[in-house]
């Protein structure tokens, strides 16, 4: 089977996949979201976090809610780091030092899980199960929970800004989505070949007499929920790239649909809470163009092996698994960068220059390409919003979005969602390359190391987590330019949002008259994409010039 082939056919297997459990997965968000019914073991929740689940909150509540339970989240993993030597199943590791306690634990509460340190080496059993595995549900649960109240927003009328209630949202979502599909992820991981116990480190000897040390660990339970919910962090310093994570091409497939899922699905899920199917469908839609935009340009790039060194060698496999070769490794890296996931099955330092370029961008999109869980769709609704005002502009008419009014107040709030990731990226990346604490990180200079430290930047402040690993990133200036851009990263634009859910869900439904433009047809997709490659063009491509492009050139 030739390798282009065998690349079509594992798109196709991904597609049918996707197919056949997204708008399943989509209607049990949908009930989620919208049913008034909750289970037993939620009421029990409920009582033991002395919270009232009837209370409709307003948007300012809601988003209090959001980020005093995130703080909290920060300050119990920072405490984890810095005892991880008192506690039991410690692995015999010492504490994490301040600086990388405190980027390890805003990493993984913002849902970036960005990770300076090699994880079989920094950290125990029970820091990764009770204190990383952990977060890694919750944090993807404040994501989906946030995307679900802007859609109520969208939803109600004159509701003097209540959108829903956080602790709901936040407990539904981990017990009746989280929970049960990382559990028959995790189960499958196993049975394909992937580590699942307690075992301490076991020194063994290699073939040619040397000896060298085996981590076992809770590795698929936490693989499964790595992906499910866009975190990223592996157990592993080569995260999927290691055997005991993804340990076959069909535990590969399966880690990109995990990846992939709960994103598209949450677009179905939109159409469902606002009761317009054809709405979620356009968002829908618009993520998939942006997805096999993606996919086909990083396959093409890396298959092509441009660059003197893949010439010479006859393929572009630096840096990728032969077990998965450059097709599955470029979907991969689409996948996981068009996604908040950071997870990497090969590294992508060693990509292609104008495929790093790809993963770059995708991250630089915005991650709606279907984007992080819940991040992806409120990031896709926000460009909807400014898609409609620029429309409306061009007729003459005030413009609406699923018939609320978008005004000068709605735009003001979107302005600044839309500016908050490049206004970081770009500080972030200039203090980066003028520090020489910065500079000192980089493995080489020129234009691979400006891709280097814009990659670092845009992965910290997109709340991606992949890196370049050719950057030296474990160090306090490191540690703490990134700790910063991934908490203003993921809370300002969540803020944001919820804001002007806050908004939407005051406003009246003005009927659809003559002059509506239809957001759920093909022209408002096409639109749409376009927005979004504008808005992104217009912000990066000056940086895109000065990295990857011109080291594409060269």
């Amino acid at each position: 089977m030739s390798a282009t082939l065998a690349a079509v056919l594992q798109i196709l297997a991904l597609v049918a996949a996707l197919a056949l459990s997204v708008p399943l997965l989509g209607r049990h968000l949908a009930r989620v979201y919208t049913s008034p019914r909750h289970l037993r073991a939620e009421s029990a929740a409920y009582r033991a976090l002395k919270v009232d689940p009837e209370a409709d909150q307003h948007w300012r509540a809601y988003a209090m809610s959001v980020l005093g339970f995130s703080l909290v989240g920060i300050l119990f993993l920072f405490a984890f780091g810095r005892l991880q030597s008192l506690l039991p199943l410690d692995g015999g590791f010492d504490p994490l030092p301040s600086d990388g306690a405190w980027n390890t634990a805003v990493s993984f509460v913002t849902n970036t899980n960005w990770q300076w340190y090699s994880g079989e080496a920094a950290t125990g059993h029970l820091i990764q199960m009770a204190g990383l595995a952990v977060q890694n549900f919750v944090s993807a649960a404040v994501g989906l929970s946030v995307a679900a109240a802007f859609a109520r927003g969208l939803a109600r009328t004159r509701n003097q800004g209540r959108i829903g209630n956080f602790w709901v949202d936040l407990v539904r979502t981990t017990l009746r989505v989280l929970l049960p599909v990382a559990f028959l992820i995790a189960i499958v991981l196993v049975a394909a070949g992937a580590v699942q116990n307690l075992h301490p480190v076991h020194e063994m000897t290699t073939l040619t007499g040397g000896s060298q040390a085996l981590t076992g660990g809770p590795v698929a339970s936490q693989e499964a929920i790595k992906e499910l919910g866009t975190n990223g962090g592996g157990f592993y310093n080569v995260n999927s790239a290691h055997p005991f994570e993804n340990p076959n091409p069909f535990t590969n497939l399966l880690e990109i649909w995990a990846i992939l899922v709960l994103p598209f699905s949450m677009a179905w899920a939109f159409g469902l809470i606002v009761k317009d199917r054809r709405q979620g469908g356009a968002v829908l839609a618009t993520m998939a163009v942006l997805l096999t935009v993606g996919v086909t340009l990083l396959t093409w790039a890396e298959m092509a092996g441009h660059g003197t060194a893949p010439q010479l060698a006859g393929a572009a496999m630096e840096g990728k698994e032969t077990r998965f070769g450059e097709a599955a490794t470029a979907l991969f890296a689409a996948a996981t960068t068009g996604t908040s996931t950071g997870a990497v099955n090969g590294m992508h330092e060693s990509l292609t220059a104008p495929g790093g370029g790809v993963a770059l961008f995708g991250m630089m999109l915005g991650e709606i390409a279907p984007g992080g869980v819940g991040s992806g769709l409120y990031g896709m609704l926000m460009l909807a919003v400014v898609t409609v005002f620029l429309c409306g502009l061009m007729v003459g008419r005030t413009p609406e979005y699923l018939g609320k009014k978008v005004s000068r107040h709605e735009m003001v709030l979107v302005a600044v969602y839309i500016l908050t990731t490049p206004i970081l990226v770009l500080v972030g990346a200039a203090i980066a390359l003028t520090a020489p604490a910065g500079l000192a990180g980089l493995s080489t200079d020129g234009p691979h190391g400006l891709s280097e430290a814009l990659y670092a930047v845009t992965s910290a402040a997109n709340n991606n987590g992949s890196a370049f690993a050719g950057i030296t990133s474990g160090t306090p200036f490191w540690n703490t330019l990134l700790g910063l851009l991934m908490l203003l990263g993921r809370f300002v634009p969540m803020v944001v949002v919820l804001a002007l859910a806050g908004r939407f869900a005051s406003a009246n439904r003005l009927p659809d008259n003559a002059g509506t433009l239809p957001t759920h047809r093909p022209l408002f997709v096409g639109l749409l994409t376009g927005v979004a490659l504008v808005v992104v063009g217009l912000t990066f491509v000056p940086a895109l010039m000065l990295g990857p492009i011109v080291e594409s050139l060269s």
